[in-house]
């Protein structure tokens, strides 16, 4: 009792079969597929990589004064 038995995994796969059709499983089992050869193919080409090719962003020196804004521009003129 509280287990899963065959005959469980057998009509919920039945009912995954009904909704979905044969070939809307096949259709995402291969898209399923290529997204892995993708992630590999960007993996290895990320390795292979020279770390002196990779861009780097420089953090903002923390006292730099702060950029003026068109707001502050607009608040500043007569009205």
């Amino acid at each position: 009792m509280g287990g899963i038995g065959i005959w469980q995994i057998l009509i919920v796969a039945l009912v995954v079969l009904v909704l979905f059709g044969r070939g809307r499983i096949s259709e995402m089992m291969g898209d399923f597929g290529k997204g892995i050869s993708s992630f590999k193919k960007g993996m290895s080409e990320e390795e292979s990589a020279t770390p002196a090719s990779k861009a780097q962003i420089e953090a903002p020196a923390k006292d730099a004064a702060p950029a003026e804004t068109k707001n502050s521009e607009t608040s500043d003129s007569p009205s």
